[in-house]
């Protein structure tokens, strides 16, 4: 007898294969039959005239903190995401040193400054009981709504074994061979591998540069060497070129670590722009390169515009521009004066169009910013404006004009830049792009920056734009580049299609109403802490192993998500 029957869908299967009508039926949490039959179902549903899908993989997450107060991954679980990779850019919670009970304290600092998580949520909302990688594996299992794999971040094992030296020290040989015993001893519990990060953006709580930033290529190596010694393992690495253009010792690092691996690299994210129309061949020469080599590097870009609110009273990404982090690190009165004054104004528009401010300066049209929220009387009637508008109406500079704006609110405006690459030569390149096959779908960041984007929705926002919007690609293609590409990269055994015999990991959706709603800020985090949620349109319901996690964007209470290890769910994905 089947578990569940799902009847007369229109079955997606993640291939790229045409769609199809048939029956669907689950039993023992895999997809057991596919067809047309009438074999007796526990329980049963018409899906005439909706789709199923493999459920959605999402390749870079950070939900490594959240998953303990919100084991359903939300909102990506509710936008159709069954499986989702942690441990990225180089920072996880584990490994911790028993001898030292204060990395932990340091541990969600840096978390907290450099991945926008609440500090109160990640000090009351995980229990912090482990000290290895695997105890931190262990403490998920069980619990967790959605399928979870994850790296090992540079960051903590450095931290384990050099302390507060790992901040601007080398280590000794004797450090080093413990650091890569420790990388070996999170892979043999299931870690997919090893993360870093090198971008001059990624700063600890302390505001220095966090540890794996002071790792040279040497270190990189050793530790690429011991990802190829374990099976189905991966590298996920963040150097500064990925926020515009990689110079040449990058792409040559890159290379050298997959090859020295024979292991995927994946890195994060390739921006693409019109208005930057050299950015994409640059930054694939690295692929190129890493081909040449014996391995591979593959570009994670994602395929919708991920809306970020900017703001003058908290960090944010506008203090990653080159020059206006010591500004807007001020107290908020020094701030404001120092930001009212013409010649620092104009100090920081110099910065703000430099070539070294690279994506960022996406962000620097003032003038094109919209006014969210606003806390004074005399902003009363600005939400929802343009700052273009307003300072002609008050005969100012736009960005002098936002600074009144937040100076009134004592700079807690929110303000939400319009993106300046939603031209349709933008669009061009990006279905360009992802055809390319070192190019795959990915970089929702989601579980991190919690109160100032809202990534997670891109898998239905994505596929909606593709039915009904853009166009872009065929139903068959947006879904494939959803499941079986990821899957196919992190080496998912039995995952990825809807196939007869794998995980009954499902997606079912409408396809005339599949969409994200608008992310609105709710306080649902430990501590009430604010975050950016998306409720899902038309997702009719997700199953994760068979069992079904989500109904009508509500969820079940069911917990059937496994945290996958690799070796055990993982195959090797080589690349030579």
């Amino acid at each position: 007898m089947l578990d569940h029957l799902i009847k007369g869908a229109t079955v997606v299967d993640g291939t790229g294969a045409p769609a199809y009508i048939a029956d669907v039926g689950i039993r023992d949490g895999r997809i057991a039959v596919i067809g047309t039959f009438t074999e007796e179902s526990r329980t049963s549903e018409d899906a005439s005239g909706l789709v199923l899908a493999p459920g959605f993989v999402d390749p870079h997450t950070h939900y490594d903190a959240q998953l303990f107060w919100d084991p359903y991954a939300t909102p990506s679980l509710n936008h159709g995401v069954t499986t989702v990779a942690g441990g990225n850019c180089g920072f996880t919670l584990a490994p911790l040193n028993p001898a030292r009970p204060e990395d932990a304290d340091y541990t969600r600092r840096m978390m907290s400054k450099v991945e926008g998580m609440s500090l109160v949520s990640l000090e009351e909302g995980a229990p912090w009981s482990w000290n290895s990688f695997g105890e931190y594996l262990d403490a998920l299992e069980g619990r967790i709504a959605v399928n979870a794999g994850f790296m090992v971040g540079h960051c903590a094992l450095r931290r384990y074994v050099m302390g507060a030296d790992a901040v601007g020290g080398q280590p000794s040989e004797e450090q080093l061979g413990e650091i890569v015993w420790l990388l070996h001893d999170a892979m043999d519990a299931g870690a997919w591998g090893f993360s870093t990060t090198q971008s001059s953006t990624h700063s600890d709580g302390d505001g220095k540069p966090v540890a794996s930033r002071h790792a040279g290529p040497a270190e990189l190596l050793a530790l690429s060497r011991a990802v190829g010694e374990h099976e189905g393992t991966q590298i996920e690495a963040i150097v500064a070129g990925c926020l515009d253009q990689f110079s040449d010792a990058e792409i040559e690092l890159f290379a050298e670590m997959s090859a020295a691996a024979g292991r995927p690299l994946n890195w994060n994210v390739l921006t693409i722009d019109s208005a930057v129309p050299e950015r994409v061949p640059r930054q694939l020469l690295a692929s190129e390169r890493a081909r040449k080599a014996g391995g591979r590097v593959v570009a994670l870009t994602m395929p919708i515009l991920t809306p970020m609110n900017m703001s003058l009273g908290t960090f944010c990404a506008l203090n990653l521009i080159p020059g206006w982090g010591p500004v807007l690190g001020l107290p908020v009165p020094e701030r404001i004066a120092r930001l009212r004054d013409p010649d620092v104004r104009a100090e920081l528009l110099r910065h703000a169009g430099s070539k070294e401010a690279g994506v960022f300066r996406r962000l620097t049209n003032f003038g094109r910013y919209v006014i969210g929220d606003t806390y004074s009387e005399a902003n009363r009637g600005l939400s929802g404006r343009v700052v273009e508008d307003i300072a002609e109406e008050r005969g100012l500079e736009p960005f002098q004009c936002l600074v009144e704006i937040c100076a009134a609110d004592d700079l807690r405006t929110v303000l939400w830049p319009m993106p300046t690459d939603n031209d349709p030569a933008s669009w061009a390149l990006r279905a360009e792009a992802w055809q390319h096959e070192d190019v795959m779908l990915g970089g929702s960041d989601a579980g991190a920056h919690l109160d100032r984007m809202c990534g997670a929705p891109y898998t239905t926002r994505f596929i909606g734009d593709c039915l009904r919007g853009r166009r872009l690609t065929s139903l068959e293609q947006a879904v494939k580049m959803l499941t079986d590409d990821p899957a196919r990269l992190f080496g998912l055994r039995e995952r990825g299609r809807v196939a007869e015999g794998f995980h009954a990991d499902l997606v079912l959706f409408d396809p005339e109403r599949i969409d994200a709603g608008t992310a609105t800020l709710v306080h649902d985090l430990p501590g009430d802490s604010p975050r950016l949620d998306s409720k899902a349109i038309g997702v009719r319901a997700v199953w994760v192993n068979g069992v079904e996690a989500i109904r009508d964007d509500v969820v079940t209470g069911a917990v059937p998500g496994r945290v996958l290890r690799s070796g055990r769910d993982t195959r090797t994905v080589a690349t030579r």
